[in-house]
């Protein structure tokens, strides 16, 4: 006998049903203007444990015994007082011992979700499981279509120190190689997958991807939420595609988790939106980070930072280099200045004696305080560099905190590049860095902290785990409570997530912080493709890319800088006491025109890519946000060969509408203005780029009442 139940919201439904012999599955989604359904089953969850295996040899997520011997318990929904709607359904496989109860949270009126399962053992005995799914799915079809897992394009993420958010697109039918497997009448093997370990969440790949069907019907957002070890794959199910999203496991992470009777385990969330195209997928995940990014959420009018480090000070900071900078950071209305690493080193090498945390007596002769009193006296925040997961091999903390406080792999502490790595699941970690923050707020007043973390532990620790892998996933939740725990302390304390630039750009991770670094990228050049596709990870409010003028550079080469860290916060460095008038001034245009056009809008302005997601080498590459009837567009030219650049926006907003179109960034006589001409008949704006290698203007396009072609 069938059984059935639905749920969801005003505007995404998730239509669940089971028979008595098999697990409940989702058979349909509608969201919006979209009907997905669902023709064959896959559990709602898929688990592995010493054991037990799949039920079909392979090496997947999916198809394991235990997810297939799940049978239904029951199902409850609620709802919060914020307007998170919750579903809970309730299974059991009672040959493995295992109860999984699988929660929705949906907010009012939107259509992404997140989801996450609960395993209890029910049994009698001990039980270690090696896997557990957050998310399970297949691709499914809308009306008129045929469930068809080589119908389908893969959007994902590559990653790396300095080259952050490459994404790139990819046929379903190349990823699964067509192998007539229905004559043997088992699913193939094999699985296209991301992974990644260790602590860097985005080191290597995206824990978001994104699918949408070649009829341009249906667009899948989904992404796994966890701040260390996870793995998403898709798959050729014959029938259909499948999804699969996870956070640690066994094969991959060295994780296993053993359950006594009636213990817990929670997976990591994952969350998922459906819509019709992209766009509208993508918006939808916008509005669920700024619903569940409760940090994020502080900051309606981001503050412009300066920091000394990037193409500057480099971690070298003295009270002498400092002043002028304070100075010049202020006049051009820098809000907040972040002194960077190097404050507390006496030794000349900052790098193995972080950890202490305390000023350096011989890079201020003055006292630290004359330089925190100096950022303050010019009306700016005072912040500071930290890697509060991190104690270098030199430090005296390093002595000073016992084993238990290091992760350590068979009794020895984990090093990596001359650091220990402290575990916030002791109370040793956690009280150590609690007294470290309290004594720099209640002696300087800090009210910015640049949380950085430079190196990884690899698989994890062992110390009271049950594995490597199981030490890891302890230590990376913990550290989210203790942020969430200093934000209760400190409610208006900033906080900036940097990992080596962006190798923590997961929604876990970036949930927690205001301000999120993209990348240490150092070259002007180089950075636009990272800034262009970093709002795939991020909301803009917090999306804080380099801007680093030099004195050398030419007007030209420091507005096309400056526009890299413009639709986002404005994050400023470089020698700007070193520059001439015409190079401050164009800076304080700058920093005037995002306080004036930006800063207002940037928290509730979605996202788009009038281009297209760039690729690396792009010689033209564009990002807008989009608000009320108006949309601001940085457009980047960089033609090493000087060549003028034609540049075609597509704007389906604004089509069969005439706008004002006017450049807000750089703007004076010594900019050449930029051709631009509306077609509003095909919803496109050209722009023509004079002849010029590195070229960069912000645009604010507005719709107006009157009919016709705009020229402007």
């Amino acid at each position: 006998m069938t059984h059935d139940f639905q749920w969801g919201n005003n505007r995404l439904s998730l239509f669940f049903h089971w028979d008595d012999d098999a697990p409940v599955s989702i058979g349909r989604i509608t969201s919006d203007d979209v009907d997905m359904r669902i023709d064959d089953n896959l559990p709602l969850v898929e688990i592995m444990a010493a054991g037990f295996g799949h039920w079909i040899a392979c090496e997947r997520l999916v198809s394991t015994s235990i997810g297939a011997g799940m049978r239904y318990v029951s199902h409850h929904s609620d709802k919060s007082e914020n307007g998170i709607n919750s579903l809970h359904v309730q299974m059991e496989n009672r040959t493995a011992g295992l109860q999984a109860d699988v929660t929705y949270q949906l907010p009012t009126n939107q259509t992404m979700f997140r989801t996450f399962v609960t395993v209890t053992n029910i049994g009698n005995r001990p039980i270690s499981l090696e896997s557990v799914t957050s998310w399970v799915s297949l691709f499914g079809s809308t009306p008129g279509e045929q469930q068809d897992a080589s119908s389908w394009k893969l959007l994902h993420g590559a990653f790396a120190w300095l080259g952050e958010n490459r994404w790139r697109s990819e046929n379903t039918e190349d990823l699964f190689p067509q192998l007539s497997q229905e004559l043997t009448g088992n699913n193939p093997r094999n699985e296209y997958k991301a992974i990644s370990t260790g602590t860097w969440s985005t080191g290597r790949q995206a824990p978001l991807a994104v699918l949408c069907n070649k009829s341009h019907t249906a667009t899948w957002i989904f992404q796994v939420e966890h701040n260390g070890a996870w793995r998403w794959e898709v798959g050729d199910y014959t029938v259909d595609g499948y999804m699969a999203l996870s956070g640690p496991t066994n094969e991959d992470h060295s994780w296993s988790k053993c359950l006594a009777p009636g213990q817990t385990f929670t997976s990591v969330p994952a969350s998922v939106t459906l819509a019709s195209s992209f766009q509208p997928a993508y918006d939808s995940l916008i509005a669920y980070r700024r619903t569940f990014g409760t940090h994020v959420a502080k900051d309606q009018h981001p503050l412009v930072v300066f920091n000394d480090y990037m193409n500057t000070i480099n971690g070298d900071p003295t009270t002498e280099k400092l002043l002028p900078l304070i100075d010049s950071a202020a006049e051009v209305g820098a809000q907040v200045f972040c002194i960077d690493c190097g404050w507390y080193d006496d030794s000349g090498d900052w790098w193995p004696s972080v950890g202490e945390w305390k000023p350096s007596t011989t890079r201020f002769p003055g006292g630290f305080a004359e330089v925190i009193d100096a950022i303050v006296s010019r009306g700016m925040v005072p912040g500071l560099w930290m890697e509060p997961e991190v104690v270098g091999v030199r430090s005296p903390i390093a002595a000073a905190l016992p084993n238990a406080a290091f992760f350590q792999r068979n009794g020895r502490r984990v090093v990596e590049q001359d650091r220990y790595l402290l575990d916030f699941r002791t109370d040793e970690a956690r009280k150590y860095m609690d007294s470290v923050i309290d004594r720099l707020i209640g002696e300087f007043g800090i009210g910015y902290f640049k949380f950085d973390y430079n190196v990884s532990p690899g698989a994890g620790t062992d110390n009271k785990a049950d594995s490597l892998g199981d030490g890891l996933l302890g230590h990376n939740r913990a550290y989210c409570d203790w942020l969430d725990a200093l934000h209760e302390r400190y409610p208006d304390l900033i906080l900036e997530n940097c990992s080596s630039g962006g190798m923590r750009e997961d929604f876990m991770q970036t949930s927690h912080f205001r301000v999120q670094s993209t990348s240490d990228q150092q070259d002007y050049r180089l950075y636009p493709p990272i800034a262009v596709s970093s709002p795939m990870m991020t909301v803009p409010e917090q999306t804080a890319n380099w801007a680093y003028p030099q004195a050398s550079m030419s007007l030209e080469e420091i507005a096309f800088n400056l526009n890299t860290s413009m639709l986002g916060r404005l994050f400023i460095s470089g020698f700007l006491n070193a520059m001439d008038e015409d190079r401050r001034n164009l800076i304080a245009q700058a920093v005037r025109t995002y306080k004036l056009h930006i800063q207002p809008i940037v928290s509730r302005a979605v996202p788009f890519w009038p281009m297209g997601l760039p690729g690396w080498t792009d010689k033209a590459l564009a990002l807008g946000l989009r608000y009320d009837q108006s949309a601001l567009v940085t457009v980047w030219a960089r033609d090493p060969a000087g060549k003028e650049s034609n540049v075609v926006l597509s704007l389906p907003d604004f089509a069969d509408s005439a706008v004002d179109v006017h450049t807000i960034f750089p703007t004076g006589e010594r900019f050449a203005p930029w051709k631009i001409l509306w077609d509003q008949n095909n919803a496109k704006l050209r722009l023509q780029a004079p002849e010029r290698r590195f070229t960069s203007r912000t645009i604010l396009i507005t719709r107006k009442e009157a009919q016709g072609q705009s020229r402007l």
